[in-house]
């Protein structure tokens, strides 16, 4: 088994934070999680017991220049990393969860092990909204995905979360990968959000997904917008155009998980914006698929 860790950073996010922990520290064991705090005034919760957790000093800026920032911040934490003995390196913002489908009946952990890995490695992701009508408010008593069962399979959240360290790399060059035809070390290094790995193309994996629940709650972003620090921060639009999904969610059909899926990463694997070559694009489509209930137990 391949040695692998998680990390993540965040800002006043209990409610997802605390559900990170407890399903990446199940998959990988909380020794393997690395969580860093924007900000010193953050409080530490008892449920990071058994974490790596580190305070750090408040990121300034706004949504971009933040974002770029943090980025690069979890791309140094993850060389050192590499550097430390770990295999694989998990990025992802703490309202994200990597799973595998039930079906192969496989933790995380052994599929990472056992997949080859070229650098980098994508799941498909999938963007939950709430199916206003039939679905209600999220409850922490009960676990996310037997509580929502639709999520667009768009192109946003399909992003190169998974770094692996190239055989032979070690010492300080520990998170370099070798650029095909050129014989020179690059470092492997996410662009903003983990969306791609400067550099480098990107690779799905058949049966991993990326599960973003961020905007899967119309009465959390409601909340959101009272965050006083996210407004200032130039949050607001951003939690806008996000919650489009509960619209797209409630009012487009639903279409078969497995053909779609099977689509999507096709489409995804071959299709590129003419903006950037390593990001997936699927044609500007809408796709909205039901979630299987061989699901609903895994987040």
């Amino acid at each position: 088994m391949k040695k692998i860790a998680a990390l993540t950073m965040v800002r006043n996010d209990d409610f997802f934070l605390r559900k990170w922990v407890e399903y990446y520290g199940g998959q990988l064991g909380r020794e393997n999680l690395y969580v860093f705090f924007d900000g010193k005034d953050q409080v530490v919760q008892p449920w990071c017991e058994g974490v790596n957790v580190t305070l750090c000093e408040k990121i300034p800026g706004k949504v971009v220049e933040l974002d770029r920032i943090r980025i690069a911040f979890l791309s140094d934490e993850a060389a050192k990393l590499f550097d430390a003995g770990y295999d694989i390196v998990i990025g992802t913002d703490a309202d994200e969860f990597i799973v595998v489908d039930p079906k192969l009946g496989q933790s995380l952990a052994e599929f990472l092990s056992a997949h080859p890995i070229k650098g980098s490695l994508s799941p498909l992701g999938l963007d939950f909204g709430q199916r206003l009508g039939q679905e209600g408010n999220i409850s922490e008593d009960a676990t996310f995905l037997s509580q929502r069962h639709y999520a667009q399979l768009g192109t946003r959240y399909t992003k190169t979360s998974i770094l692996a360290k190239p055989e032979g790399a070690s010492g300080s060059s520990g998170a370099l990968a070798t650029v095909s035809g050129d014989s020179s070390a690059k470092p492997l290094r996410w662009g903003s959000g983990f969306h791609r790995v400067k550099g480098h193309n990107f690779h799905i994996a058949k049966d991993l997904y990326l599960l973003h629940f961020g905007y899967f709650d119309l009465k959390r972003i409601e909340d959101r917008f009272k965050d006083q620090s996210r407004i200032t921060s130039g949050w607001e639009k951003h939690i806008r155009k996000r919650s489009r999904t509960i619209r797209l969610v409630s009012t487009l059909k639903a279409r078969d998980f497995d053909k779609t899926v099977k689509f999507a990463r096709i489409c995804q694997s071959i299709v590129r914006p003419p903006y950037a070559w390593n990001k997936p694009a699927m044609f500007e489509l809408k796709l909205i698929v039901r979630i299987p209930d061989r699901f609903q137990n895994l987040v």
